[in-house]
């Protein structure tokens, strides 16, 4: 157990904002660590709207089996899914977000990952619609398609940096003058590029001087990890990966892993956090 007196200067680097990065923030101030939140990748609309709305009206008319969801993000995006689709999500956190869109969930697999949906599929015909990001892994399509399935994807975002050089990313590391993010502002730019309209305004809304290195950093998902990377951290800094998958991007881009959220959600990753448990500074 940490004793938060000892731990109060351990500073975490929450690399999302919005209400998911306050929930997580919460939570790390709870168990005696100090968050800071900086976003380092930002929601940006598919290049191939056109495309993205075919399969779209498609699948509001039916015609699709399955409807494959990977990420919350995509869940912004879904017009009205019909009764007649049934609705897979990779895990509990997407399913609680399409549930609150009034979109019921038939499937969720144990192993909460994009390998465990495809090992656990229920079924071996039909036809399934897959939207995801630009940069998403081919496991779920190649998977499915073994299986059977007719599958259809398309690109329903991209994930791209806040930070648009190296340069401007680790100034903010080094100088220790550090964005914060207005949540609210941030949820607005959201909505707006998923609806494919600009969104960059009115989001880095002030500085707060970074009085202590960055201990820890909580990584969500590939794009945040090479991100992190960019960040040239000390090799001292604590990593804990959302799953397993991020903890394979994490190692990919040169990030030692120090623990894995055992079910990807912000309770999960504080708990990984805690079991990690990075010393204090003194």
């Amino acid at each position: 157990m940490i004793d938060p007196t000892q731990s109060r200067h351990v500073r975490v680097l929450i690399p999302r904002g919005g209400s998911w990065g306050d929930d997580v923030a919460q939570r790390v101030t709870e168990a005696g660590f100090e968050p800071l939140i900086l976003p380092l990748v930002q929601l940006s609309p598919a290049e191939d709207q056109q495309q993205l709305q075919l399969m779209l009206d498609q699948l509001a008319a039916g015609r699709f089996d399955w409807l494959v969801v990977t990420s919350q993000s995509t869940v912004r995006v879904l017009p009205r899914v019909p009764v007649s689709t049934s609705v897979a999500a990779v895990g509990s956190v997407t399913a609680a977000a399409l549930r609150e869109r009034g979109v019921p969930v038939a499937f969720i697999p144990t192993k909460q990952s994009a390998a465990g949906l495809v090992d656990e599929w229920p079924i071996r015909s039909g036809r399934v619609l897959w939207p995801h990001a630009l940069d998403a892994k081919p496991t779920i399509a190649d998977g499915l398609r073994q299986h059977g399935m007719q599958l259809s994807e398309v690109v329903a975002y991209r994930t791209t940096p806040i930070f648009r050089s190296a340069e401007q990313l680790l100034e903010a590391a080094h100088t220790g003058v550090m964005p914060v993010i207005d949540a609210d502002a941030l949820r607005r730019r959201e909505e707006a590029t998923a609806a494919g309209q600009d969104g960059d305004e009115g989001v880095l809304t002030a500085v707060e001087p970074a009085e202590t290195p960055i201990d820890a950093v909580l990584v969500t998902s590939g794009s945040v990890a090479k991100q992190v990377a960019r960040l040239g951290l000390a090799a001292s800094t604590s990593i804990i990966a959302i799953g397993e998958q991020t903890a394979e991007d994490c190692r990919r881009a040169g990030l030692q892993v120090a623990g894995i959220a055992k079910q990807p959600s912000a309770a999960g990753l504080v708990a990984a956090l805690l079991a990690a448990a990075p010393t204090a500074r003194t």
